[in-house]
């Protein structure tokens, strides 16, 4: 049965999951790398960018275990860029270079329309301008029996979750205390809106917790 879920979110001690002043220079914010060693060690990881290396135990698992089954994923525009506003020119392509690391429909969250971008791999970003349902009901139906991953960031894995429409969160709790930034739990009673802490595994840099609907 396909499954809504969230895979491998870093979040700091004191609930960040992003770090202020994203920009070209520091796309996760000030400091935000500091949330993400867990990921950012593993073998998975290193592979993804032709590296040698990396860790091979929970912490990779865990990463394996994010791209497994996943049939389309939902970003939010700041995961797609750093270009605020209406686009000025279809020059952006993403962070990743042209071999993104979804391979998969990918469907961004935006107020401003633009075509289809085709990358290499098996990526295509879908820009969503009629909000979450809309995004949401395309990437079930190019999903098909597999799982829809919502990528993040913050802001939109929030809307989800007080839409309820998320069956399966995995966090990634590093030892780490942010101080500033995005803030995943600003605004959200998890507890009532039917979600409850399942199953929570120690690995070698975080914590890693899942959170699923009860």
């Amino acid at each position: 049965m396909s499954r809504v879920r969230v895979n491998s979110f870093a979040i700091s001690l004191d609930g960040f999951s992003a770090g202020p002043n994203q920009s070209l220079e520091n796309p996760l914010g000030v400091r935000g790398p500091e949330i993400f060693e867990s990921f950012l060690q593993t073998r998975v990881w290193r592979s993804m960018h032709e590296l040698e290396g990396g860790g091979t135990g929970v912490d990779n698992d865990m990463a394996e275990r994010s791209f497994a089954g996943v049939g389309a994923y939902i970003l939010g525009r700041n995961m797609f860029g750093p270009v605020r506003g209406p686009w000025p020119d279809e020059s952006w392509r993403g962070w990743w270079g042209e071999d993104p690391p979804y391979h998969v429909p990918t469907f961004v969250l935006t107020h401003h329309a633009r075509k289809p971008l085709e990358m290499e791999g098996g990526t295509t970003f879908y820009f969503v301008t009629d909000g979450i349902e809309a995004a949401m009901n395309a990437a079930k139906k190019a999903a098909g029996e597999k799982d829809v991953r919502i990528g993040g960031g913050v802001s939109t894995v929030q809307q989800y979750l007080r839409a309820q429409l998320i069956d399966e969160m995995h966090l990634a709790l590093a030892p780490v205390l942010l101080g500033e930034g995005e803030n995943l739990w600003r605004g959200l009673d998890l507890h009532a809106l039917g979600y409850k802490v399942d199953e929570h595994v120690q690995g070698e840099r975080a914590l890693h917790l899942f959170v699923r609907r009860r």
